[in-house]
């Protein structure tokens, strides 16, 4: 039986690295499949080779491995390439947040909106349209599926200069389904959440029991009104303005508001990130040295990335609760010329976008609100502009002073500048 093949760069991710690997080996279909894995960095690469190696002979898939710091040693005859890179993730997140802070910008997290995202956008961008070019070269039919942030302006940039498929991917959607489940008193297996919007702005349309198909809005109502004031306030108080619940957690989903930092302005907890991975890297050592029974790992992650692989290549028809894609006509109620974040429907002929109607009028005016931001952001990245990306930044809401947005973008550009260049 034909087999694909997978190109994953960024392999040595701590965050997309194990879930990936997870859903691969515990997937009888990838049964002599081939992976690539692809890293800039050797020792990260190393690791997750030896990882591979390690889950593909406990699992018995017999997959074909092989790993490079050259994407173009491997991409040739490529049927899927997941991506999930990020340039000095961290080190440029912390100024990403800081910078605007010292000019009176109030934010949450500056990673998928406001200053963040712009400049996420501007250093990312540039190495994604090079991955494009060599896609379009040498597997000019792969599908590439993207996780590196910020998703909605990656996939639109994508799609804006490139012939290369794209979809991205969250698992945003299953956090609002465990908040809703936790809130009904339920296992989030027994509930299904329908949503629409942006990547980390999408807002919950309808609430079904799994097994009747119930509506379970009106219980969700009910409890929610009684339950632990605590628990996501800001999330629950956009709730009741707009009536639909949103996704995924307080701190996402506030960065593309003005008065998002109501939500925190703590940003994100980057020693927590740090001990993540240092946690991460010591359970692979244990899983290498034999301290950890690798088969905890052997089970499916929740990620969707693999079923849409498999969804595609073997004509399974599957149904992926939410990905990021080009709209055109996706949520009619939005420009054609922007992404969004909806279900959509995989086979052997690629991704068929479900067609969403009905949000209200209220969040179409928030997710409008991005429109701008998101196009002009994505412009100024494929054309290093520094004057474009200053107009990005005064569309987009959470910017209140054209003083600030200056001089953010000034300090901002200067220091992302070794990684942003004209691309197209």
């Amino acid at each position: 039986m034909k087999t694909p093949k997978i190109v994953f760069i960024g392999a040595g991710s701590m965050s997309f690295g194990v879930p990936t690997f997870r859903d691969i080996f515990c997937n009888e279909k990838l049964t002599g499949a081939t992976l690539s894995l692809v890293d800039i960095n050797p020792e990260n690469l190393d690791r997750m080779y030896a990882l591979a190696l390690k889950m593909n002979e406990v699992s018995g898939r017999g997959l074909k491995i092989e790993k490079t710091t050259e994407r173009r040693d491997v991409l040739a005859g490529a049927d899927f390439v997941i991506n999930s890179l990020a340039i000095e993730r961290c080190e440029l997140w912390k100024h990403d947040f800081r910078v605007p802070q010292k000019y009176g910008v109030r934010h949450t997290l500056g990673e998928n909106g406001g200053p963040g995202a712009l400049f996420f956008t501007m250093r990312t961008l540039p190495v994604i349209l090079d991955i494009m070019r060599d896609m379009e070269e040498l597997c000019p039919n792969a599908w590439f599926l993207n996780f590196s942030n910020p998703e909605t302006r990656v996939v639109l940039g994508v799609n804006m200069y490139s012939k290369i498929k794209c979809i991205g991917l969250c698992h945003g959607i299953f956090m609002a389904r465990e908040d809703i489940a936790r809130i009904l008193g339920r296992s989030d297996k027994e509930i299904e959440v329908f949503g629409a919007g942006m990547n980390h702005f999408q807002w919950i349309m309808s609430i079904r029991d799994k097994a009747t198909g119930e509506d379970l809005y009106p219980e969700f109502r009910e409890k929610e009104a009684a339950y632990d004031p605590t628990f996501r306030p800001y999330s629950r108080r956009m709730f009741h303005f707009f009536g639909l619940y949103p996704s995924c957690s307080d701190d996402h989903m506030a960065e593309y508001q003005s008065y998002g930092y109501e939500a925190g302005e703590e940003g994100y907890n980057f020693d927590g990130d740090e001990q993540d991975r240092v946690r991460m890297r010591r359970q692979i050592a244990e899983v290498l040295d034999g301290t950890r029974d690798v088969r905890e790992w052997l089970r499916p992650s929740g990620e969707q990335a693999i079923e849409v692989i498999t969804g595609i290549f073997f004509n399974e028809r599957k149904y992926i609760p939410s990905a990021i894609v080009y709209n055109d006509g996706a949520i009619s109620q939005l420009p054609d010329d922007v992404a969004v974040e909806s279900p959509i429907m995989v086979d052997a002929d690629g991704v068929h976008k479900i067609n969403v109607r009905g949000l209200p009028d209220g969040v179409i005016g928030l997710l409008n609100m991005q429109v701008s931001a998101q196009r002009l952001s994505v412009r100024a990245a494929a054309q290093g502009s520094k004057e474009i990306a200053l107009q990005a930044l005064l569309c987009d809401p959470v910017i209140t002073s054209s003083f600030a947005a200056e001089k953010i973008v000034d300090e901002l550009y200067e220091i992302n500048k070794p990684y942003i260049r004209r691309c197209i």
